[in-house]
């Protein structure tokens, strides 16, 4: 245990006060990451001191860089400060039991008594609508902060270009980060645009954008390739949680293990729960492969941000403040506002295939999103989603 810690407290926190102070944290975590960081900020930086104000600061700097949900693993990273790495695991895992605890159970009640009820369709279409106005609002959000020069926003474009065209992944994410970090060496960027465009060529024919599909659930929807789905979102969360929504929908939705209902489904119920946003991979896994795809896509969903801090404790701030990685992870982020742009636009095109009313629809969509733009507040996303199952049952078909 650190000395700051040892000076406030009468005696050392044993393992166990570690992890249930935590899972309350994690019990309380509703309201997304700026609620969750200010929640932590209070309670171990103002109130009990574990950790100087301003190293919390830059820790939570170069931890924006990184993939992963910060404030799952600002707690890693405090939990390895009070008790060593088991700390960091055990702080890690409390902080997220109870929201995975909530979301295995909406999974199970909604395979049991919700998915394919005809009585329902109309409410869940009208979450869904919904939560598409969510999703544009955080990737506007998102944007504003990664998209901070043309080359950026060049990047971004190309990107989404790229995933409608329906190519793998990683040739934008990959090409997009490259290029932005040789932006200032003119001849090696462009051989890097060059070489991109020759592989999107000879890509294409083997890829085809994801689009919406009929749910097969547990038809060969394996552990492996649930956790490696997970893995792709863990490493690829650039800017928030939102950002993992088009690694999981390929893993899932295009392979055709869920729907695209069932998908923004998982989202809306995650919205509302006391974790990370990126819960929602766990009713995804669920859907997909029962208990153990739940428990598999939410170990790779999980497993960088325990990763980071846990191997790289000791030099995790001197590796970010590599100007060239900055650039590189930069062009990354802004390749990743490209992807998700291009899922937001396919998953409309998806739910828009259910609409019988479409002028009532866009009115629904158009209210939630002035909404949701304009009104702060724990209770913003709740309200939409309870005032859209309401009035989903004009829209279905």
């Amino acid at each position: 245990m650190s000395d700051a810690i040892a000076q406030q407290t009468a005696r050392p926190l044993s393992l166990t006060g570690l992890f249930l102070k935590f899972l309350r944290f994690g019990a309380l975590a509703f309201g997304g990451p700026i609620t969750q960081i200010a929640m932590l900020r209070q309670a171990l930086v103002e109130e009990e001191r574990w950790i100087e104000p301003t190293r919390f600061n830059r820790l939570l700097a170069v931890l924006q860089v990184l993939p992963g949900p910060e404030a799952h693993e600002l707690c890693v990273h405090l939990g390895i400060i009070a008790r060593g790495r088991i700390g960091g695991i055990l702080a890690g895992l409390a902080f997220m039991l109870p929201g995975f605890l909530l979301m295995l159970a909406a999974g199970w009640a909604y395979t049991r008594w919700i998915a394919g009820e005809p009585s329902v369709a109309g409410v869940l279409l009208g979450v869904q609508i919904a939560m598409l106005a969510i999703i544009l609002r955080a990737v506007v959000r998102i944007g504003q902060h990664v998209i901070s020069d043309r080359w950026l926003a060049l990047v971004a474009g190309a990107s989404l270009i790229a995933t409608l065209a329906g190519l793998p992944f990683w040739l934008p994410l990959v090409a997009g980060g490259l290029a932005y970090a040789l932006a200032s060496r003119p001849v090696p960027a462009l051989a890097i645009v060059l070489i991109g465009a020759v592989l999107a060529v000879l890509l294409y024919p083997a890829s085809a954008p994801v689009v919406g599909t009929t749910a097969a659930p547990n038809a060969g929807a394996s552990a492996a390739a649930l956790f490696l789905t997970g893995l792709k979102g863990g490493l690829l969360t650039f800017g928030g949680a939102y950002t993992a929504i088009p690694y999981i929908r390929t893993g899932t939705v295009g392979r055709g293990w869920i729907d695209d209902a069932t998908f923004l489904d998982g989202l809306a119920i995650a919205s509302v729960l006391p974790a990370p946003l990126v819960i929602f991979a766990t009713f995804a896994g669920y859907v997909a492969g029962g208990v153990t795809g739940a428990l598999a896509i939410t170990a790779g969903m999980f497993l960088p941000a325990f990763a980071f801090s846990l191997i790289l404790f000791e030099k995790l701030e001197a590796i970010v403040e590599n100007p060239a990685l900055h650039r590189l992870l930069a062009g990354v982020a802004a390749a990743v506002i490209g992807v998700i742009t291009a899922t937001f636009v396919q998953l409309t095109q998806a739910t828009a295939e259910h609409i019988a009313q479409p002028w009532v629809a866009f009115a629904l969509f158009t209210a939630a999103l002035i909404l949701v733009w304009r009104v702060k507040g724990l209770w913003v996303t709740p309200a939409i989603v309870a005032g859209s199952a309401v009035l989903g049952h004009a829209i279905a078909l």
